[in-house]
């Protein structure tokens, strides 16, 4: 199988392609996300890893499309456009929401015969750990008040009229598929899972990330760090050792 052109698709961003990379490392936003957040990753990764980031409907350059608002939706939408790209071996990074989704897109891959090599869950407790939560339902500035605490979004971004508008339709869309997401209990993954999370995360306990083991068949690592939600705006270089450390050791 031949790996799309770039720019061949609306889904898939590569920012600095590396053709001669052992492996590829699909990269999926968090809430309200995009796929430019991934620039520095790919970036630092650049040629040993050829990253791709995702960039899901309704945001950026695709904001004028529908969002998906549920996870199963994003998945089976997203899956057929990353087939093109599983010529070689491919590692999953998802960060809060976008772990969720990460998992479902292994589900989807395992079952057409491509087993990512990893999956990295970021920011997010494991699928099987539910909390009943409601912030897509908030009125506007209930919902800033929520990106703000979690420190995932540009606050002076959050201030501007005319991004508040473009902005916040992806964000309530993202928040209401992650806390809609309801798992279905079903056979664990091949795909090894390695978790990271900050220990101070409200949104994710350690305890929680822990649990990610118990959907793996394939082995299992839990790396905590000091921070939040959005850990890995300041730990970014450990986690991109870290990931580099794994996806060198499966080449």
């Amino acid at each position: 199988m031949t790996a799309n052109p770039t720019g061949t698709s609306l889904w898939i961003r590569q920012f600095h392609p590396a053709p001669a990379a052992a492996t590829r490392l699909i990269c999926l936003p968090h809430a309200g996300g995009s796929a430019s957040y991934y620039f520095p990753v790919s970036k630092a990764l650049s040629p040993t890893v050829d990253v791709l980031a995702v960039q899901y409907p309704g945001r950026q350059d695709r904001r004028n499309e529908k969002c998906i608002d549920t996870i199963p939706e994003l998945a089976d939408a997203l899956v057929p456009e990353l087939l093109p790209f599983t010529d070689k071996p491919v590692a999953l990074f998802g960060h809060s929401m976008g772990a969720t989704l990460a998992f479902e897109v292994a589900l989807r891959l395992e079952q057409k015969g491509v087993v990512p090599v990893v999956l990295f869950a970021s920011g997010r407790r494991a699928p099987s750990c539910h909390r009943d939560e409601s912030v897509h339902l908030r009125d506007d500035d209930g919902l800033i008040a929520e990106v703000k605490a979690l420190a995932g979004t540009d606050t002076q971004l959050l201030g501007d009229d005319e991004v508040l508008r473009m902005v916040l339709p992806a964000i309530r869309s993202d928040y209401k598929a992650a806390e809609t997401y309801r798992y279905t209990s079903g056979p664990r993954l091949a795909t090894p899972i390695h978790a990271h999370v900050g220990d101070d995360d409200p949104k994710a306990s350690v305890e929680e990330a822990r649990a990610w083991g118990e959907h793996t068949t394939g082995g299992f690592d839990l790396q905590v760090y000091s921070g939040g939600h959005f850990y890995l705006n300041d730990e970014a270089p450990r986690v991109i050792a870290s990931i580099r450390k794994v996806l060198t050791a499966q080449s």
